[in-house]
């Protein structure tokens, strides 16, 4: 099915939950909303669904005008982090139940299937309320998947479990949209995630939609600074910098040799993401000494809050490092690695990507 919204609107009383925006998200892929919350993600998703209707603005499915239309009347599927099950139900028959109303043959085996997927086929003769928060949402999810909707629409479905099981769903996930024929669209405040997930990824803040593409591409080329800061873990370094020939010339700090746009003049934001920066030195590489404020690990990286010239920058470095406090450290990074925004925080260079890998 296609999806289709256009220029939709939410206000409620004096407050406006979501400015003008449209989007059509891919037939048949992912598409991650991203952003913090109350960035208008779940309010966005609801106008989807048919559970709210837009103040202004028309939704579309597969070109008819479904404006209005309520959700019981539209074939949706959707898991909420309030996850909701029927508590009279076991496991098995909560997962089957969407199945069981197509009148599907092989009902156990499909259950089967979805339930060793998502880790809970041990819980299958329970009932919803002998099993963990975690695992009942996981219940959710997986009849949610059975139902084989049109449309998909997950709303941070994974925020209730630990951090390794939802490392291995999330990869569970990637393969089950992947083989399917629903346009999924998932929501989450987690770049990490967005990455991994979304073939395509729209970039919320404050209710507005900043920018809509392939997830490569919005990640590689943020239009703006405000799309930088969302897409971003941890957040962009941002040092400030004014156009000089030649470059950039950061505020207290070194020279960048970096090509400019014609028309592009005065002050400018200098964004450096925390992979960018390193230890070692290559070269051609800028350096920045200073001095080492705070080192803590997280899975495998290091992240190393360093107070340089041009202030406190964050380098995320492979592997597990050891670093004193206080103690002096270079910071290394390419010049062709910066972002360059303009005055009115519109991208002016991007680092070069390439398309497709």
């Amino acid at each position: 099915m296609q999806l289709t919204l256009e220029r939709v609107t939410k206000k409620v009383g004096a407050q406006t939950w979501l400015y003008p925006q449209s989007i059509a998200p891919k037939s048949g892929a992912v598409t991650v909303l991203l952003g913090a919350t109350q960035a208008g993600k779940t309010s966005l998703m609801r106008l989807m669904a048919g559970l709210d209707a837009p103040t202004e603005g028309k939704v579309f499915v597969d070109g008819k005008d479904v404006t209005g239309v309520p959700v019981r009347e539209r074939n949706v599927a959707m898991v909420y982090q309030q996850f909701i099950n029927y508590p009279s139900l076991k496991v098995a028959e909560n997962i089957g139940s969407p199945l069981k109303l197509r009148g599907e043959k092989n009902i156990d085996a499909r259950v089967r299937e979805l339930a060793d997927k998502l880790h809970i086929g041990m819980f299958l003769d329970r009932y919803p309320a002998e099993l963990s928060g975690g695992q009942q949402q996981r219940v959710a999810l997986a009849r949610a998947l059975a139902k084989g909707a049109p449309l998909m629409l997950l709303d941070e479905p994974l925020v209730n479990l630990d951090y390794k099981l939802r490392e291995g769903l999330r990869e569970e996930l990637t393969q089950l949209f992947a083989t399917g024929d629903s346009t999924v669209i998932y929501a989450t405040t987690e770049p990490g995630e967005a990455l991994l997930l979304g073939g395509y990824t729209a970039v919320m803040d404050s209710g507005e939609l900043l920018q809509y593409g392939p997830t490569a591409e919005v990640f590689h080329a943020p239009q703006s600074l405000r799309v930088a800061r969302a897409f971003s873990d941890p957040p962009m370094n941002l040092m400030a910098g004014h156009v000089v020939a030649g470059g950039v010339q950061t505020e207290g700090g070194p020279m960048l040799p970096i090509g400019l746009p014609a028309g592009i003049e005065g002050a400018v934001t200098i964004g450096l993401r925390a992979s960018a920066l390193n230890v070692g030195a290559s070269d051609g590489d800028i350096a920045l000494p200073g001095k080492v404020e705070l080192a803590e690990i997280s899975g495998s990286d290091t992240f190393v809050h360093v107070e340089t010239l041009v202030g406190e920058l964050v380098a995320q470095l492979t592997g597990v490092h050891r670093f004193d406090l206080g103690a002096a450290i270079t910071l290394y990074f390419s010049a062709s690695q910066a972002y360059v925004f303009d005055s009115g925080e519109r991208l002016a260079v991007a680092p070069a990507w390439r398309k497709g890998g």
